[in-house]
């Protein structure tokens, strides 16, 4: 089952002609989040063929222009297209004012129904649970208000053995509880252990997704050990000063993060539209962390399921 990040747009504050601003889609087992919401991110769906109807949750970091200015137009698609659904949008409380104004000039009644959900700044809260996935929100450091999201599937039943369940005559109303750890009584009174009866689950998969960021190592303990970190890195390191001026992150600051984490792999974007070529951006977070990677618009980078 699919747990993988499309990027819709690498770009910090300025777009250029091949990078949009910030936009990400992630599919966590069939369930598609989008985080944050660049200008020109309906536009990117399509080029992506990812369905307007599918996203049912939205994720704003904090209401800089380059990561909320697309929301708008993607609602007033939505209502176009006559979509009937419930959108919900976890973001700063002012973003529902930002909006509500555009939102009543609309012509005729709205089809969607927007459920606004504000976040904590101050510290880490879950967000969202269903059977499958929770989303943790965690502040980081900006110069305003912004938070960062931990995307992580939930415990998952291991996995029973179908030639068990023909060799023991396992009923049907039995099977959960042995995926959750029972052991089998047979019916000539012999008990089967569960760990004969199951294959035990991949572990669950990890994503984090922390822009606009200064380093800040208080997160570490939130994103430790995960599968696949995106962090900022606006500046190459020459920037120093002016990414400590502006609250932003370097390439080595992310390559630090991503190391202190022990993440799995890395993904660096967020970058300065002053750079036309960022294969420097790559050269220097590999030398403090190995498995980084560039994000680039309309590629899809997954996390493949392990035992």
């Amino acid at each position: 089952m699919p747990f993988e990040v499309t990027i819709l747009g690498s770009n910090s504050a300025l777009p250029t002609s091949n990078r949009y601003p910030t936009a990400q889609v992630l599919n966590v087992l069939g369930r598609f989040f989008l985080i944050d919401c660049g200008e020109g991110t309906q536009i990117q769906l399509r080029r992506n063929k990812i369905g307007f109807g599918k996203i049912k949750h939205i994720f704003i970091s904090h209401l800089h222009g380059d990561h909320y200015f697309g929301l708008i137009g993607l609602i007033s698609t939505l209502n176009l297209l006559g979509l009937k659904t419930d959108i919900h949008i976890y973001s700063a409380s002012e973003l529902k004012n930002l909006l509500q104004p555009q939102i009543d000039f609309f012509r005729g009644e709205m089809s969607v129904n927007l459920i606004f959900h504000p976040l904590n700044f101050k510290k880490q809260q879950k967000i969202y649970e269903d059977k499958r996935v929770e989303v943790i929100s965690f502040p980081v450091k900006h110069s305003i208000p912004t938070c960062g999201f931990l995307f992580r599937e939930t415990h998952k039943p291991a996995n029973i053995k179908k030639e068990m369940i023909e060799n023991y005559n396992i009923p049907l109303n039995k099977i959960k509880d042995i995926k959750n750890g029972a052991d089998f009584v047979a019916d000539d009174g012999k008990v089967i252990l569960n760990k004969q009866l199951t294959i035990p689950p991949s572990k669950p998969r990890s994503y984090a997704f922390c822009t606009d960021t200064a380093p800040h190592f208080p997160n570490l303990e939130i994103i430790k050990n995960v599968d696949l970190l995106y962090h900022e890195a606006t500046f190459p390191e020459s920037m120093k000063d002016f990414a400590n001026k502006t609250f932003h992150s370097t390439t080595i600051d992310a390559g630090e993060m991503a190391k202190q984490a022990n993440a799995k792999k890395l993904i660096i974007g967020h970058f300065s539209a002053r750079y036309k070529d960022v294969s420097l951006f790559l050269e220097e977070a590999k030398t403090v962390f190995k498995n980084t990677v560039l994000a680039k618009d309309g590629k899809t980078y997954s996390i493949p399921g392990k035992r």
